[in-house]
């Protein structure tokens, strides 16, 4: 068995690892690049092997640098199964359409504007062909097996989305695991990822390879929320619409439990983040709230609905909270919020976890106060704020406890999914830490399992 790293090397985007043997091609993830343009420019690269030559797709999660690529993929001639667990497949019937539009409605703009090196610019697919790649997926449970001609594998808890999971892969009496992304033990919301089984290679997301999060991130949120709401501003959180939108609606709830009578009103303005807050009601079994308590840490919110209800909250002003998507400020409807609020002083832009290079969120972290959004040049007098630990990735220490929770330690460490210096720090960690032979994996790097 052989393992070839085709993406999320040197960068946290771009998932994609190769496990084939003699007879069979499997793909580990499917995920979009996503960032700066010199990322974004591979995923118009062919695929190193040709899609109608896999065997099969496993996706550990929703995220679209993990499942973002599919509809191409299928669109490139594969015509394999997608396996997944049942809350990713929910979760891929929202994520997957909305890629494919925003690749349309971008084409289209582009050819508009005349501005695309491309004539005339094409989308990388439709919404139609991800609805056409929506038909390979087959939900599996965790710990079902999977065979695909010689190779067996299996899914396990990751915690860090709802629906999240590591691969176990087993061909050629070797074995290898693939993290996915690790999420956190104390998760409010999620379970804590299951430890990973006996493996010949563990390959290992390090995101936060190199760094620990702070441990009481609801204080700071809610120190945050209470100087905006007495300055009567708006909290304008720019927020992942998956995983890290019900994260704040939970913590948000519990601020307000503790104001007693002054509740805040928040609002959630992501058609995305309201249909994946629903399948935390549709799948009880994939996260720790009992069905009482779900309702209520969701239930308090308004979820915007349509575009001229997001345009008249874009008019109103403080006190409240606005969760809206995309987390980066990368698009979506925090782009006009960002617009009518970042020129005034009252309010609050907070960003929360990891912002990747080249993002308008990264660039205002850096201290950058005029921001391009839709052409124009827009002055941020908002204040900016950061709060740490609501990552749904574990950390230094957490990852490193994770990897010594195995019941046998890896015969060989992987370490992807990460920037090079949070890659190469934890490298060392583990080594230093654990005595782990680990290797951060390079592009196009292929190894053989056991050898």
């Amino acid at each position: 068995m052989h393992i070839e790293f085709w993406g999320a090397t040197s960068t946290v985007t771009g998932s994609k690892y190769l496990v084939r043997t003699d007879r069979r091609r499997v793909l580990i993830d499917c995920g979009m690049f996503q960032g700066v343009k010199a990322l974004r420019l591979k995923n118009r690269a062919p695929f190193p092997v040709g899609p109608a030559d896999l065997d099969a797709v496993v996706l550990t999660h929703a995220h679209l640098d993990h499942s973002g690529m599919l509809p191409a993929l299928v669109k490139a001639g594969f015509k394999g199964p997608v396996y997944c667990t049942p809350p990713t497949r929910d979760l891929l019937h929202i994520l997957l359409r909305d890629a494919g539009r925003i690749q349309e409605e971008d084409a289209a703009y582009a050819n508009r504007k005349g501005y695309s090196r491309h004539h005339p610019a094409e989308p990388l697919y439709t919404e139609e062909d991800a609805v056409f790649a929506l038909e390979r997926l087959r939900p599996v449970r965790l710990g079902e097996d999977i065979a695909v001609g010689d190779i067996t594998m299996s899914l396990h808890t990751a915690g860090h989305i709802i629906g999240a999971a590591g691969v176990h892969v087993v061909a050629d009496g070797k074995s290898a695991y693939f993290s996915g992304d690790v999420g956190r033990p104390h998760d409010p919301l999620l379970p804590p990822p299951a430890p990973p089984p006996p493996a010949d290679v563990l390959v290992c997301e390090s995101t936060y390879g190199d760094r620990l999060h702070p441990e009481d991130p609801a204080a700071v949120l809610r120190g945050i929320v209470d100087e905006t709401m007495a300055r009567g501003g708006v909290l304008l959180i720019p927020s992942f619409a998956v995983g890290r939108a019900q994260t704040l609606l939970y913590h948000l709830h519990q601020i307000n439990n503790q104001r007693g009578g002054l509740r805040i009103p928040v609002y959630v303005n992501s058609p995305m983040a309201t249909s994946a807050t629903e399948i935390f009601l549709r799948h009880p079994e994939a996260h720790r709230l009992d069905p009482d308590a779900c309702r209520a840490a969701f239930g308090e919110a308004v979820f915007v609905g349509t575009v001229d209800d997001s345009k008249a909250l874009s008019r109103r002003r403080g006190p409240m909270v606005i969760v809206s998507a995309s987390g980066m400020l990368t698009g979506g409807r925090v782009l006009h919020h960002l617009k009518a609020l970042g020129p005034d002083p009252q309010h609050t832009i907070l960003l929360c976890g990891y912002q990747a290079a080249g993002t308008r969120g990264a660039r205002l972290l850096a201290g950058e106060r005029t921001i391009k959004i839709h052409g124009h040049q827009v002055p941020i007098r908002a204040r900016v704020e950061q709060v740490g630990g609501l990552s749904a990735h574990a950390d230094r220490d957490e990852l490193t406890a994770w990897v010594a929770s195995a019941a046998a330690p890896p015969g060989r460490v992987m370490i992807v999914h990460g920037e090079p210096q949070a890659a190469d720090a934890f490298r060392a960690h583990l080594a230093d830490s654990l005595g782990l032979s680990a290797f951060v994996a390079e592009t196009g790097e292929a190894i053989e399992v056991g050898g």
